[in-house]
């Protein structure tokens, strides 16, 4: 099986909330960015939060990122795996988050998806940094919960 590679983090020195995946889906990885599934709930329910519209190219994303002080990342960096399901990710390797954390202003962290919230409390319980689990934005997650989404975001962004 071949190995799979996800995308860097997307940061920048302004970033204060991280909103960590699990791993790229097919789609995502063929756009080469972060949610490039257009029915992932992700880019409508945080741009949503904000009162604006989610915008449908990369730049679009990059520029809303960066004007939001968001950054994104998987928890995973390579893996096998055969589709987009996390069920599905074999032999992975976990994201140095420790040493985002080193380099940035993170202050506030989300797990979007309970696959990323396992890898995560598996191997970054003793961080300082908050973070809070909360439901894939995945359109195969049926239990997807847009307030408690917004909810989340509210407390992240009122420690900013």
């Amino acid at each position: 099986m071949d190995i799979k590679y996800g995308f860097e983090p997307f940061f920048d020195e302004n970033s204060v909330v991280l909103i960590l995946g699990s791993f790229p889906s097919v789609k995502s990885r063929q756009v080469e960015f972060y949610y490039g599934n257009r029915q992932n709930r992700f880019w409508k329910t945080v741009c949503g939060y904000f009162g604006e519209e989610a915008p449908f190219d990369v730049a679009g994303k990059k520029g809303f990122l960066k004007r939001r002080n968001i950054a994104l990342w998987d928890m995973v960096t390579e893996c096998e795996i055969v589709g987009s399901q996390d069920s599905k990710i074999k032999n992975f390797k976990v994201a140095d988050i420790k040493k985002l954390l080193q380099i940035s202003k993170i202050n506030y962290i989300i797990l979007n998806g309970g696959k990323a919230a396992e890898i995560f409390e598996k191997n970054f319980t003793g961080i300082s940094v908050p973070y809070e689990k909360l439901p894939s934005t995945s359109p195969a997650n049926t239990g997807f919960d847009a307030e408690r989404w917004r909810c989340a975001l509210q407390r992240a962004f009122s420690r900013a």
